[in-house]
């Protein structure tokens, strides 16, 4: 429930061996986390079936909402499983196939049955994290010859990039296939589909959800420089983006990712989808207890740019202060949301996407909510549509949601200053409603009798229906004689 003390900006952390444990998924909660990531590039289903059941079992006793992201591994090209590392020197050759074969001493196996058909002549070929960089001198047999241009060890199973030449490689895998089911069946709250390149790429992963019978929304992470390319297209089909910074600083120059970062941040905002900044945010943290000044910064420049939830990696999958890297995530988002440079009351212009009446609703509640000073705006809500439309207005007072779903409560937690509860309250606006209204908000809030909130919902239901009234309330007002 609101505090007054909770940053508007959420928190979501990756789980891995440091924090899989009650006790640490426990304490990443009481520490900030709004949202748990499952990555499947590592782990298999037990290991995240059982993260599932900590997480739904600690949200259950605290009384709270803890949306689970599914995050698919995609189309990422490895290394094979060499038997050891390989010593490589600047201006050596090396040869790349695809292959299972790890005993051929004549070249490094590659499990990409595409690479010598996407690459060419010239094209940079990236290994590690962009730590080691080769350039593509031949193609032949199949096989890609190319020159090293920097880096020292060759090792197993490690990441490559090919900017800008992966056409074969299929937007969602056969692996990523099996993990849409495994999200569909344990109700996961939203999926993260990786490299993202067009619109279709979405699209596909939503017939994989639909056929197994589930409805999740699907986040793009947007780490490619086609995705940048087609953003608008996918932003139409999308429900929501994720700004990779990790390979998307691999596949186009680290330097322009900044502004690229920026300008996704504010499409997606303008389109009200669900934006998470993600990536190497307090990276150093992972070794050392407090971050670098760069890294503080850049967490808050995300928090500036208006996105709804920043992430944690490595920090809290495999850190060593998993704990620490929440706190100070969450303190640099309170520090900044309470400067005058923090995005607020935005005035957005009708989008096309979405009802026109929720969008004039939402738009006049927090006009109305200026104007009368008041401490909240209480949306009822059945799917959480009208709420995630007063989400990206960045109203400067929070948004309780109350809705009669679960799965509704869980996946609006993750958006920008919603608090959302469950209650059965789909009924008439009379008299004992708000009796109701006024005992919850003085009992779970710090607000007070004759402070103001703004109430929406719809007419006769107030909550399964369309999102069509505003009311003025004055809290305790209810209960005077």
């Amino acid at each position: 429930m609101y505090k007054n003390n909770n940053p508007k900006t959420k928190i979501i952390a990756t789980l891995g061996p440091a924090t899989s444990s009650y006790e640490m998924i426990q304490k990443l909660i009481e520490a900030g986390v709004s949202m748990f990531r499952l990555n499947t590039s590592h782990g298999n289903e037990e290991n995240h079936k059982k993260n599932i059941e900590l997480i739904r079992s600690i949200a259950n006793e605290k009384n709270i909402f803890i949306p689970i992201m599914i995050d698919l591994q995609g189309p990422k090209i490895r290394v094979g499983n060499i038997n050891e590392p390989i010593s490589i020197e600047k201006g050596q050759e090396v040869i790349l196939k695809a292959s299972n074969d790890i005993q051929n001493k004549e070249f490094i196996p590659v499990d990409y049955t595409g690479i010598a058909e996407d690459v060419k002549i010239g094209d940079k070929i990236l290994l590690d994290d962009g730590n080691i960089g080769l350039s593509v001198t031949n193609i032949k047999d199949k096989k890609v010859y190319t020159k090293v241009l920097y880096g020292k060890i060759i090792k197993p199973r490690k990441g490559i990039n090919l900017p800008g030449s992966t056409a074969s490689l299929n937007a969602v895998t056969d692996k990523d296939i099996k993990y849409i089911n495994f999200a569909v069946k344990h109700n996961i709250d939203y999926i993260a589909l990786s490299f993202v390149r067009k619109a279709d790429d979405i699209e596909l992963a939503r017939k994989y959800v639909t056929d197994f019978g589930g409805n999740i929304p699907i986040i793009a992470k947007i780490e490619k420089p086609e995705a940048i390319e087609n953003i608008q297209q996918i932003l139409n089909v999308t429900d929501g983006i994720m700004v990779a910074r990790g390979d998307l600083g691999i596949e186009m120059s680290p330097e322009e990712v900044p502004i690229v970062q920026k300008c996704i941040v504010e499409n997606t905002i303008k389109q009200r989808k669900l934006c998470i900044v993600a990536t190497q945010m307090l990276e150093s943290m992972i070794e050392n207890p407090i971050p670098t000044r760069a890294e503080a910064s850049d967490v808050a420049n995300a928090i500036l740019d208006g996105t709804d939830a920043i992430m944690l990696s490595g920090e809290t999958a495999m850190g060593k202060n998993p704990t620490e890297a929440v706190k100070i995530m969450n303190k640099i988002a309170f520090n900044v949301e309470k400067s005058d440079f923090c995005l607020s009351d935005l005035d957005l212009e009708v989008n096309n996407n979405y009802d026109l009446s929720p969008q004039a609703i939402a738009n006049a509640a927090v006009k109305m909510a200026q104007d009368i000073q008041a401490k909240a705006i209480l949306a009822f809500t059945h799917t959480g549509y009208t709420p995630k439309l007063l989400s990206k207005l960045k109203p400067s007072i929070p948004i309780i949601a109350i809705s009669d779903m679960e799965t509704t409560c869980r996946r609006l937690n993750i958006y920008w200053d919603i608090y959302p509860d469950l209650k059965n309250w789909d009924t008439v606006l009379d008299s004992e409603l708000l009796n109701k209204i006024d005992e919850y908000i003085l009992k779970n809030t710090t607000f007070q009798k004759d402070e103001r909130i703004i109430i929406i919902g719809s007419i006769p239901k107030l909550i399964s229906g369309r999102t069509n009234f505003i009311r003025v309330h004055r809290i305790g007002a209810s209960t005077e004689k």
